[in-house]
């Protein structure tokens, strides 16, 4: 039986007594849901997936996503991403800047990301203290404490995400290995159009959908308005209240909620502090689906 504990945070929850390796039962599965939907970010400890294991555990959830540029990912499991800033013989392993700010993943599709996992083989450490922390945003908390006349104002608006602007910005930072987008590859990444305000498929409860990594126009408002807006949304969103911050260990699976957070991963570590993680992002093409959820929540 699935034992959840959860920490003392604003987000978060430690899984244990469930072997990830092997398949889920459907009453684990529910549990773990149930889990996802309350506390967002959900950690398994002492966990050393084969990349197969990985994906058969995510695609429990939906559909995954492989990379745009159909590098770093595993051969033989191409679901599987690397996240590294290791380099080989000249090669690097992995991508060594994901989500160095915040964002939440894929809000730049139709169909938007639901939750990514990670599992973590190798974390960088200085004086005995790992480094390489994620931290996560409760959007939950700040759609419940925003302000009522904004709430609102932005009842029925909507916002464009654009992949580009993530992208780009990651580019231009020093040290990146990512390549500029070819424009083929932009155009397999048009802007997506999403509700500001979301009901959350497994809470039913609303979030505040809107994250500066790629939302970047409140398409109901003139845009000297949106712009304002949108700087008033990203700062309420990440004020500490609502922050949590994990600190990895090597085993730790981590899965967390597109829908319900925001995440940014922290890069205070040195190319010869090595990190090495392996990846799966899923897509939140089921979770919208109410058999999916009366089905998954059954059990």
């Amino acid at each position: 039986m699935v034992t959840v504990t959860p920490n003392d945070s604003t987000l978060g929850a430690r899984i244990t007594d469930l072997d990830l390796s092997k398949p889920m039962n459907d009453a684990d599965f529910a549990a773990v849901l149930r889990a996802l939907g309350r506390y967002g970010v959900l950690c398994f400890p002492n966990q050393f997936l084969e990349s197969a294991a990985l994906r058969d555990f995510s695609a429990r959830f939906g559909s995954i996503q492989t990379s745009i540029t159909g590098k770093f990912q595993d051969k033989e499991v191409p679901e599987v991403g690397f996240l590294s800033n290791i380099v080989e013989n000249g090669v690097a392993l992995g991508i060594n800047d994901a989500g160095q700010d915040w964002h939440t993943d894929m809000s730049y599709r139709d169909t938007m990301g639901f939750v990514n996992v990670l599992n973590a083989f190798k974390v960088p450490k200085r004086d005995g203290r790992p480094l390489g922390n994620t931290m996560f945003a409760n959007m939950h908390a700040a759609y419940d404490e925003l302000d009522p006349a904004l709430k609102t104002k932005l009842a029925n608006c909507t916002a464009t995400h654009d992949f580009n602007k993530f992208w780009d910005k990651m580019v231009s930072r020093p040290g990146s290995i990512r390549p500029p987008l070819t424009a083929e590859q932009r155009a397999k990444r048009p802007p997506s159009v999403h509700p500001i305000f979301l009901t959350h498929p497994i809470t039913s409860r609303q979030v505040l959908y809107c994250n500066p990594g790629y939302a970047v126009r409140i398409n109901e408002l003139q845009e000297e308005e949106s712009d304002r807006i949108l700087d008033i949304l990203f700062a309420h969103q990440l004020e500490d209240r609502f922050l949590h911050t994990h600190v990895w260990t090597e085993g730790d699976v981590l899965i967390w909620d597109n829908i319900g957070t925001l995440h940014n991963a922290i890069p205070d570590y040195q190319p010869h502090e090595h990190r090495l993680m392996k990846r799966c992002q899923v897509m939140a093409d089921r979770v919208f689906q109410t058999d999916f959820i009366q089905r998954a929540l059954a059990a």
